[in-house]
Parts: structure tokens; sequence; C-alpha cells
């Protein structure tokens, strides 16, 4: 039996290596998903060389017929098939993984929205999934993995290295009047996601 186990990161190289070490750990990149806020374009037309191969991670994933929803064969691992994509109520997201194929398809069929939806699927709480959903929204980048049961303490210690306290930050969201998630919302600019980043980016 496997287990969804999720993270909230206030920032996407902190779920970078919350990825990195999780397949040093032995999760395999097709198991590991990636949701990263892009409403300030840190994934623009530069180019992404994660791998430092002097080539652009994005032309790479490409040639493999790796993107949304795949995982990269060999070595390469998750990262290098990162995409581009909008979630409803989240707004633009640079993401990976086997969450992002869910959650697609659950926007096609689910009222919920499509990144809640595609997290209750997976058995995440529909508590915990409103708050992961806004946390990105905010600004903040999502890693979910799923692993045997047997190793879920161990694989969440790594998560936990860097992640944010959910139910903290969900208080802190509720105090200033959020309740949940609202996939009709209008998602946040670039200037709101940067005075949330220094409104919570202290807190874990």
């Amino acid at each position: 039996m496997t287990k969804t186990i999720s993270r909230l990161y206030d920032n996407y190289p902190e779920a970078q290596r919350a990825v990195t070490d999780l397949e040093a750990a032995g999760v395999p990149h097709s198991n590991i998903s990636i949701v990263s806020n892009n409403s300030d374009d840190w994934y623009g037309n530069d180019k992404v060389d994660r791998d430092h191969d002097g080539v652009d991670d994005r032309t790479e994933g490409a040639r493999t017929g790796a993107g949304i929803g795949a995982g990269v064969g060999g070595t390469a691992g998750l990262l290098t098939g990162l995409g581009l994509l909008a979630i409803p109520g989240v707004g633009p997201v640079v993401a990976a993984g086997w969450l992002v194929a869910t959650a697609v398809g659950a926007v096609a069929g689910a009222a919920t929205g499509g990144l809640v939806g595609g997290l209750t699927q997976m058995g995440v709480s529909k508590e915990d999934a409103d708050l992961y959903a806004e946390g990105v929204r905010r600004g903040g980048t999502l890693v979910s993995a799923k692993v045997e049961d047997g190793m879920v303490a161990q694989y969440e210690a790594v998560l936990d290295r860097s992640a944010v306290n959910i139910q903290d930050r969900g208080a802190a969201y509720r105090k200033d009047g959020w309740s949940t998630f609202d996939p009709a919302a209008k998602p946040y600019d670039a200037e709101a996601v940067r005075k949330e980043r220094q409104a919570y980016g202290g807190l874990r």
C-alpha cells in the first residue's frame, strides 16, 4: 500500500532541494510531483539548466517526450520535466509529476478545483488540500510523493527539513479572513505574491 505525503515550501529552491533529497533517499521520480507558483515569472524565457550540462532542461524534456504529468527517463530526475500551465484559482504554475496529470483530469470533472481535486483523489484530506492549494496560490511550492506505508515517517522527515507548518499557516490565513480554497478566485499577481512572501516567509 502507498500513501501520499505532501509539504508546502515558501520558495522553489527549498522545494527543489526536497525533491532532490527524496530522489537520493530512494523515491522514484515517477512517484514525486512538484507544483510551484509562477506569478512572478521566475520560470521565464531564460535557460533552465539544473543538471548543469549546458543544455536547457526543457529542451531535453521535450526530446524525451517528457512534460507535464510525466517523469523523465534515466537518471535525469523529476525536475528536468518541468512545464508551464494554469490551474483554476491558483494561476500560472511550473509543475511536473503525477499530481499534475491528476489535477488536470480533476479540472474536467471536479467542482472542487484542479489542485484540490487532484490531492483529495490521492487520499489527502479536503482541509489539508485546501491549505496546500491556497499556499501555492499565494506564492508557494507544493511537493507530493507516493510512498510505501512503512516508509512514511522516513520520507516525511526528509520533506520536513524546510517545509511550512501547514496548520500554523492555515491559522494565519484564517486570522486574515480566509476560510477555504476558492477555484474561482482571482490568482495572485507578482506584487501580491511578493507581499505574501514577506508576510509569511518567516513562519514555518
